[in-house]
């Protein structure tokens, strides 16, 4: 075939270096917006960004052109130094070290998305960290917990 096609669906999150409560709800439609851009530059078109005060997520296509390493990378670089730029009450802003990834098949976009969507209600009853748990085992992917959190 001598045309390279590629459509792969990714749902990412990752969290603030020790989840710290940095994303405030007046702070997030910017960032979220901000973090849109940012895929888009990379190829990666955002179906949707979202989160809540500890945590960010993504739904996105992944680029054919990039590894999702790259692309993780080059998100929590981007919105860090941005982060940074909104005050001076920001400046030690971090993200955490780490990220998951999870495929998302055609069929399950519209359950991702709502899921994204949702965040602000899902967690006045769950945590990151239990929701992260949850993606885990949902997805079937080993980890260890020693070395799930920064």
């Amino acid at each position: 075939m001598p045309q390279s096609l590629s459509l792969v669906y990714v749902h990412l999150t990752f969290s603030t270096a020790g989840r710290q409560r940095w994303l405030d709800a007046s702070l997030r439609p910017a960032l979220f917006t901000f973090t849109a851009g940012v895929f888009q530059r990379l190829e990666s078109p955002a179906e949707i960004v979202g989160g809540h005060d500890d945590h960010l997520h993504a739904l996105f296509i992944l680029s054919r052109n990039h590894a999702i390493k790259k692309v993780v990378q080059d998100i929590k670089t981007t919105t860090s130094q941005w982060m940074k730029r909104q005050g001076n009450e920001y400046r030690d802003f971090r993200w955490q070290a780490g990220y998951a990834s999870f495929s998302v098949s055609a069929s399950n976009l519209s359950q991702v998305r709502r899921y994204i969507e949702d965040q602000e209600t899902h967690h006045r009853k769950r945590s990151f960290q239990d929701e992260v748990r949850l993606l885990l085992k949902k997805h079937r992917m080993e980890y260890d917990e020693q070395h799930l959190w920064d």
